[in-house]
């Protein structure tokens, strides 16, 4: 189905909430993809002393995944960061499109590309994957995932993988509040608890894997700790894609079910799915790093503009918009500037001259048939 990509009008602001939606499938998802796989190199290089490469390729790749859509938006304004901030913030932290009655509407505003918030927004993605691909592709799909995890299962040291019983301790904790989420009706609190479980990895180390979780310190093991949760937020994603694979089949493939009935449930099944094992939340981590990116190259956008004869925008639009004046619209209160050029010696016309005006309405001039 066609899903639209691009930027709006041209010299039409596009807000930050608008570039997530538009662009967090085709920019900002491999950029973390590649981001992740570029630390957890660099964690691993610096353990064993041995050097490493510099990846500037790799580093340019997703910086700029992340820092191109906004560097292309047009008319950076200091009033616009403000309000795109705000309207960014509300939309992470929104909780549109998260009751029960609400799936059909989601999967229709997903579709169309009108969310409106992040929950709404990968909800929507999961949905849509999960409902309506085909059931071979997404077997194939975890069946090749399976296999690069055990490949990494053989390949990572092993006391890397002894942090992973750490943390399976810690989504039991988190898993709980989760339950809390659903059960007060759908809390935001609960959320945020959920996330600031996570951060009882280190204080409970010892009860889990002894003394190893903070030998010599807790900053020397610091690249383990990461490393582990890497790879079990992926198995976690496995383990994921696994149950709702199960449930599809249960639930649609099966001839003697309702498929409406079916469908519903499955859907259910996804959206319980999205927020216990941490699509969401991983989202919201991803929405923050996006949030701080825009912010900086927003203010270095607008810095520039404003100290520099509004460089940015005549290198991205036009010079005609670029000597419009910072708290000012293009147009609001007169001509375009390409107007005014035209009369500015004595009324003179550049492109048309009264000659060629009287030459023109004379009664014995020809005409073009």
């Amino acid at each position: 189905r066609y899903f639209f990509t691009g930027r709006p009008m041209a010299n039409q602001h596009q807000t930050w909430r608008d570039i997530y939606s538009t662009y967090w499938k085709s920019h900002y998802k491999p950029a973390f993809f590649l981001g992740t796989a570029y630390v957890i190199y660099t964690l691993l290089a610096l353990q064993n002393g041995n050097g490493k490469l510099p990846m500037v390729l790799v580093v340019l790749s997703f910086t700029a995944w992340i820092i191109t859509p906004i560097l292309f938006s047009p008319l950076p304004r200091w009033n616009l960061i403000g309000q795109d901030l705000r309207e960014f913030n509300g939309f992470i932290t929104g909780g549109a499109g998260s009751a029960d009655d609400e799936i059909d509407e989601v999967v229709s505003r997903g579709k169309k590309g009108t969310v409106r918030s992040l929950y709404e927004c990968g909800l929507a993605e999961e949905l849509c994957v999960w409902s309506e691909q085909h059931p071979v592709m997404l077997a194939l799909r975890f069946l090749v995932k399976v296999a690069v995890g055990f490949c990494v299962l053989a390949v990572l040291p092993a006391e890397i993988l002894d942090f992973l019983p750490l943390f399976v301790v810690v989504l039991g904790l988190s898993w709980v509040v989760i339950f809390g989420y659903f059960a007060a009706g759908l809390n935001n609190i609960f959320l945020v608890l959920s996330f600031l479980a996570w951060f009882a990895a280190i204080p409970i180390g010892h009860l889990v894997i002894g003394g190893r979780w903070c030998h010599p310190n807790a900053f020397t093991r610091l690249p383990e700790y990461v490393i582990s949760l890497v790879v079990f937020l992926y198995f976690l994603g496995l383990a994921k894609e696994f149950l709702l694979l199960l449930c599809r089949a249960i639930f649609t493939a099966c001839p003697c079910s309702d498929k409406k009935k079916g469908t519903k449930r499955l859907q259910e099944c996804v959206r319980m799915c999205f927020v216990y094992f941490f699509v969401h939340q991983l989202h919201t981590v991803e929405a923050w790093v996006v949030l701080v990116a825009n912010l900086m190259v927003s203010v270095v956008l607008a810095t520039v503009d404003q100290f520099f004869c509004n460089v940015h925008t005549w290198f991205l639009l036009n010079r005609e918009l670029a000597r419009t004046k910072h708290g000012e619209r293009y147009m609001e209160k007169s001509a375009t500037f390409f107007e005014l050029d035209r009369h500015r010696l004595d009324g003179s016309d550049l492109w048309w001259s009264d000659s060629d005006s009287e030459v023109a309405s004379a009664p014995g001039s020809a005409s073009l048939a």
